[in-house]
């Protein structure tokens, strides 16, 4: 139904000119062209096959000290520690070619880690600790860089794959002979567990929120110890393989977490949970530093994984680098401490440091380099659409989500946001750009035309309130509740989740707080760190979600059943089913619902194109989530690193940490700074080893 179409009843129904109603709304259009910014970085495309294979080499080498523990019989030989067949990064595809052993990346995060059971639903403190420590079936970080007639994930632990001839079987083959960092086998165990265990497993919610749904519902049978098989309703739901990296299908070591686990003996799901606090020191890992050190708002420090199964051409066992630190500060301190010299590495994604950044970076004696990429930074607010129950709301927030079921108060909010304004105040410049939601502007599915802007107007914003019933009737400048709705007459109140850990964040709540009010909107903040964000979100104790988007609205072949509610609990930002497993959809919803599962079953790329240009037209013309500010982010490096790949962006189909490859990562020698902590040692349980 048209604005104007619904106009006469409305007035109808409000007792106000239809005319007078309809003159008041303004009308959709496309979305304003974002600011020309030159300062963006190309990447160099290649093949898959250009960056890695598989093979067997002649001979394997080591760092030197790491071969006195050869020699002292506390380490098997490179070679029995690697797969028959490892893999191989080749030279060609490495920005500075071969690399030298030694050195330390200094990181600093704004988060804290909770434990190490990353798949009891733990955070390891994000900033690309669990990046380093966890590997995953497939991978994706690197194919900012690959060509698109080559797009598909990259293999990982997972070396291939086969479809059966009907698209419903996907055999998959490990490798072979990896080995976790206490030197356990990596094999189908660790996938069982996973699968029956964490996956499967109603009382046991992963990190990353991976469910059956994650897999287009499949089943998972292993074969043998290296193969195992996934059998799906639908043919060739191709996302799963996407599904399949960061952070989803990345296996536990199954022989530490399994005994703790309540089916295989353990106490209880809460002991299972907290088994392995940050204090635990050489947690077994598949990534290629192990945890060593840990000091409470202090330090994480990692070592070389003396297991970590890929090398170089010339046989050099990865990773270059023998330690990794990450000091715990704040998000905004990372920057400040990469662009100074002190830390080494930083996601530049808060658009509040831009302009000092870029002014000490262009000194001559300045230590780091900044490099910006696309605008795949976006943010959003979520309304919370259920209805029936999921979070247990009471009478106030039952009003809130009724009322966010209804069109005309969602395009009240989205007209009520200048979000020229908005971008503004984070950053003056040609950074920021208008968003009106769905998927981000300038990747490759976005489509401009087949996108519903609904500019900024107070009058617009007022007249679509009035509409949906909502009126100042007590004259003190606020809407009050409807007629008749169970929170009272008194002011429309609303809640806005959102993080603390982010200046952006709490910036942009604050900003869109009182735009709101100049609507006459009552809006609190519900200001929480990540950890609590996630845990309100998860729980469903939320009115609105202000919360930055991700990659599904990028890539969208990445968490795509995270487009919609097409299971109980995919859309985890703001629609998620009650206890009983019910979800309330919206006639949109459904049709959302059906895009996005006849994009999973589709292998045709014109028909998957045709149908996310629906998918963004049902999106934005419902305001689905209201579109806030996209912008670009940066890379920080500090300068003495090498084979760091050109364009690497800080967040495509994963963080910079993931795309830039770290393990290739080295220092020149003649760079290398006298930083580590715990030279010549390697991981142990009881923490760093020395040879001697």
């Amino acid at each position: 139904m048209t604005h104007a179409r619904k106009a006469p009843l409305l007035a109808l129904m409000l007792g106000v000119s239809a005319t007078a109603l309809s003159a008041q709304m303004v009308e959709p259009t496309m979305p304003p062209e974002a600011p020309k910014f030159d300062a963006q970085g190309e990447p160099v495309f290649v093949k898959r096959a250009d960056i890695f294979e598989y093979r067997a080499l002649d001979s394997y080498s080591e760092p030197e000290f790491v071969k006195a523990f050869v020699d002292a019989g506390k380490l098997p030989p490179v070679a029995e520690r690697l797969p028959a067949e490892p893999m191989v990064y080749k030279a060609a595809n490495m920005p500075d070619g071969i690399g030298t052993y030694g050195g330390t990346l200094r990181h600093v995060s704004g988060g804290r880690p909770e434990g190490w059971n990353f798949w009891g639903g733990q955070s390891q403190g994000w900033g690309g600790i669990d990046i380093g420590m966890t590997e995953c079936l497939t991978r994706t970080g690197p194919l900012f860089t690959v060509e698109s007639s080559d797009l598909s994930p990259m293999p990982n632990l997972a070396r291939s794959w086969e479809w059966s001839e009907d698209g419903k079987t996907l055999t998959v083959k490990l490798i072979e002979g990896a080995k976790w960092s206490d030197g356990d086998p990596f094999d189908t165990e660790d996938i069982a567990f996973y699968w029956n265990d964490i996956v499967m497993d109603p009382e046991v919610s992963p990190l990353m929120g991976a469910s059956q749904d994650t897999y287009a519902g499949a089943t998972l049978e292993v074969v043998d110890g290296s193969t195992f098989t996934m059998t799906f309703d639908t043919a060739f739901p191709e996302s799963v393989l996407y599904n399949m990296a960061y952070g989803n299908f990345c296996p536990g070591p199954s022989h530490v977490l399994k005994p703790h686990h309540p089916a295989h003996g353990g106490e209880s799901y809460d002991a299972f949970i907290n088994a392995f606090p940050p204090e635990t020191l050489g947690f077994p890992v598949m990534g290629a530093w192990v945890p060593v050190e840990y000091r409470a708002d202090d330090i994480i420090v990692l070592r070389r994984n003396p297991f970590y199964w890929k090398v170089d051409e010339a046989g050099n066992q990865l990773p270059y680098l023998n330690e990794v630190h990450y000091r715990l500060s704040t998000w905004a301190d990372r920057d400040v401490q990469a662009v100074a010299g002190t830390g080494d590495f930083s996601n530049l994604e808060q658009a509040e440091n831009y302009v000092e950044s870029l002014r000490r970076s262009a000194a001559d004696d300045a230590p780091a380099r900044l490099a910006f990429g696309p605008r795949t930074i976006s943010y959003s607010m979520y309304p919370n659409y259920s209805a029936n129950g999921w979070g247990e709301p009471d009478a106030r927030a039952q009003t809130v989500r009724e009322l966010n079921r209804n069109t005309d108060f969602r395009i009240c909010l989205t007209q009520a946001i200048d979000r020229q304004r908005l971008g503004n105040s984070l950053v003056k410049g040609p950074f920021t750009a208008q968003y009106p939601g769905g998927l981000v502007p300038g990747t490759s599915y976005y489509d401009a035309e087949s996108t519903v802007f609904y500019p900024y107007s107070l009058e617009s914003a007022k007249a679509h309130c009035e509409a949906a019933g909502l009126t100042d009737t007590d004259g003190n400048g606020f809407l009050n509740w409807p007629a008749g709705a169970a929170a009272g007459d008194g002011d429309l109140t609303i809640t806005i989740l959102h993080t603390t850990d982010y200046n952006t964040d709490r910036n942009l709540a604050e900003g869109v707080v009182a735009m709101l009010e100049e609507a006459g909107i009552r809006a609190t903040l519900q200001s929480v760190n990540n950890n609590d964000r996630d845990a309100n979100r998860d729980a469903g104790t939320f009115d609105f979600n202000l919360i930055r988007n991700d990659k599904e609205f990028i890539t969208v072949v990445q968490q795509t059943d995270q487009l919609a509610p097409v299971g109980p609990t995919t859309a985890q930002n703001y629609h998620k089913a009650n206890a009983a497993g019910e979800l309330d959809l919206l006639p949109f919803e459904e049709e959302l619902v059906g895009i996005v599962n006849a994009f999973i079953g589709s292998r045709d790329a014109g028909e998957r194109a045709d149908l996310m240009k629906q998918y963004q037209k049902v999106f934005t013309e419902n305001v689905y989530g209201i579109g806030l500010t996209a912008y670009p982010g940066a890379l920080i490096i500090n300068k003495r690193f090498a084979n760091i790949p050109e364009g690497a962006p800080i967040f495509m189909y994963n963080w910079a940490e993931d795309n830039i490859i770290r393990e290739r990562v080295f220092v020149p020698a003649d760079a290398q700074r006298d930083y580590e902590l715990h030279p010549n040692t390697l991981p142990t349980a009881e923490g760093p080893m020395v040879a001697g």
